[in-house]
């Protein structure tokens, strides 16, 4: 790689605020028109918000931690920004694209680099009706929730949740179930990343379920469809010394 505009974007945090001055100084001030690659300043989810906000672009974006967990950032250190930059690891994402339709009809949609996920909203277990690619699979599922996980993201919400961890170049999703009530021992599905999948919610005035793709929340839904979103692609860049795959090998071995 030759990378050498970088156009930086930070965080509310005042250290990140404070360092993107400092590299806009030594690197240069590029706009998003002249740049040849984002940097994010903040933790994991800036970066899904960067990433997002700045998806029509198609540049690689490499992150700098300036949070807590920082799966999806690389760490600050006095190496030459620009070298580590132009030196690292390029990671292809599919995000995903959500539909939800909502109780009055209207269609709400969003994109999710990690995940999309259904919630109970209230007491009341929620209960759904899963179709893959036009085939029921659960006629009904009572949980607290669900979600479907692209292999960036299966570290992440999937993990707490129990779901599998899956390597970042293999084309599957995986399928979560939150504390499956009915059936019980039902423990979710890995898929293809080409299915279509479609949630039904059942008895939604009772059960009221919201969708989340990533941190975007559309409430009230009675309908939601994912599949991948084809138009865009997501190039992550992580020092070669400490690779993606790396950082999910670990966390199979963590305990």
């Amino acid at each position: 790689m030759n990378l050498q505009k970088p156009y930086f974007v930070t965080s509310s945090s005042k250290e990140a605020i404070a360092y993107k001055a400092e590299m806009e100084t030594r690197y240069g001030s590029f706009s998003r028109d002249e740049c040849d690659v984002i940097v994010a300043l903040g933790g994991d989810g800036f970066m899904l918000e960067a990433i997002k906000g700045d998806l029509d672009l198609n540049l690689p974006i490499f992150g700098l931690n300036f949070g807590s967990v920082g799966f999806l950032m690389n760490a600050l250190n006095n190496e030459e920004l620009i070298e580590r930059i132009n030196l690292s690891q390029s990671i292809d994402i599919a995000p995903l694209k959500m539909a939800a339709t909502t109780s009055n009809d209207k269609v709400h949609t969003g994109i999710a680099i990690n995940e999309v996920s259904l919630l109970r909203e209230t007491r009341q277990a929620a209960k759904l009706k899963i179709t893959i690619d036009n085939k029921t699979r659960l006629d009904e599922l009572i949980c607290d929730g669900i979600l479907l996980s692209t292999p960036s993201g299966s570290t992440a919400y999937n993990l707490s949740a129990h779901g599998p961890i899956l390597p970042i170049n293999a084309d599957v999703l995986a399928l979560t179930p939150i504390s499956a009530f009915r059936p019980r021992r039902w423990r979710g599905a890995i898929i293809e990343n080409s299915s279509q999948v479609e949630f039904e919610i059942l008895e939604s005035e009772k059960r009221p379920v919201s969708a989340v793709a990533d941190n975007v929340e559309v409430r009230d839904v009675i309908k939601v469809s994912i599949a991948q979103d084809k138009e865009h692609k997501v190039k992550i860049l992580f020092d070669a010394k400490h690779s993606f795959e790396e950082r999910i090998l670990n966390e199979q071995f963590k305990f």
